[in-house]
């Protein structure tokens, strides 16, 4: 395995290829017709976070490596709860959650990673992005007009040739976070356009969830082509072995959250990971103190 890739990427249906054959239309949204039922998806995601559970301790104490999930979708895709299911046993002191809003002032008089970059996890944990640096090749190529808040000093003509320099930059990046220890992985949950449009319906219609929908959700839900133009652009162009994209089928939820968190847990399995070890020195003093301690306790 080649130094600057820390792990093979897992072996599934949802990989997107390395290459530029993939088309997000022929992409399912839904799982195998003969995928095991909600009850079941339900307890394998619970041994999924009790395995993560234990990586991430070795994760922390082995202080070697970080890890960076990367979620993108569409809204409704189902974002917020699946990394809030997937995670739910991690140490929330091992675990950072970046979600990228609109770009501040100060944002925009730095390179469009740069924002990315600062919110990377250090080593030893695990941090995640809910939206993230894909944004500036996905909104940005759906409302180009946004570009001119960017203050670039050159924007070329036609604008494909800016996207391509900019896959060119992410994979460069990306690389550069592997060689160094990061483990990126790259979730793009696939919900269908009915499913999308039924979840959009449950939150207008129940009160505790209308603060989830605004009126732009409904706006950019009608360019969902323009966006899935866009997203099969980006994992085309940036879909690598040290980077991996998985186009995860969406539109059920509990087979979504036990596909992302088999994938997650069976990348981790292949990290050297391990509890340091005591010096002599170190072992003598546990020595000491434990006699000491069971001296203490035992007394009358």
């Amino acid at each position: 395995m080649p130094h600057s890739i820390l792990f093979e990427p897992i072996e599934s249906p949802y990989l997107v290829p390395y290459d530029d054959s993939f088309k997000l239309s022929k992409a399912t949204t839904a799982p195998p017709a003969d995928s095991a039922s909600k009850k079941d998806n339900v307890v394998a995601l619970a041994d999924s976070v009790a395995r993560l559970e234990k990586l991430q301790k070795r994760l922390h104490a082995d202080d070697r490596y970080a890890v960076l999930l990367v979620f993108q979708g569409v809204d409704a895709a189902g974002k917020d709860g699946t990394i809030r299911a997937v995670l739910s046993g991690v140490n929330p002191q091992g675990c950072q959650v970046y979600s990228f809003k609109q770009p501040s002032k100060e944002d925009l008089d730095h390179d469009f990673l740069w924002r990315v970059q600062r919110a990377l996890p250090e080593r030893g944990r695990i941090g995640v992005f809910n939206r993230s640096h894909y944004e500036e090749v996905l909104v940005v190529r759906v409302h180009p007009e946004l570009l001119q808040h960017q203050q670039l000093p050159y924007v070329p003509k036609p604008l494909d040739e800016l996207w391509d320099q900019r896959f060119e930059s992410i994979n460069a990046a990306e690389k550069h976070w592997a060689r160094n220890g990061t483990v990126v992985l790259k979730f793009f949950l696939n919900v269908s356009k009915h499913e999308q449009q039924r979840r959009f319906l449950d939150r207008v219609r129940d009160p505790d969830d209308n603060w989830k929908f605004t009126a732009s959700d409904w706006s950019e839900a009608a360019k969902r082509d323009d966006y899935l133009e866009a997203y099969q652009g980006a994992l085309r162009a940036t879909s690598k072995p040290w980077a991996p994209w998985y186009c995860i089928p969406a539109d059920s939820k509990s087979y979504m959250r036990r596909v992302i968190s088999e994938i997650i847990v069976g990348t981790l399995k292949q990290l050297p990971l391990a509890y340091p070890t005591p010096s002599d020195a170190d072992k003598a003093m546990i020595e000491k103190v434990r006699h000491a301690l069971e001296t203490e306790v035992h007394k009358p």
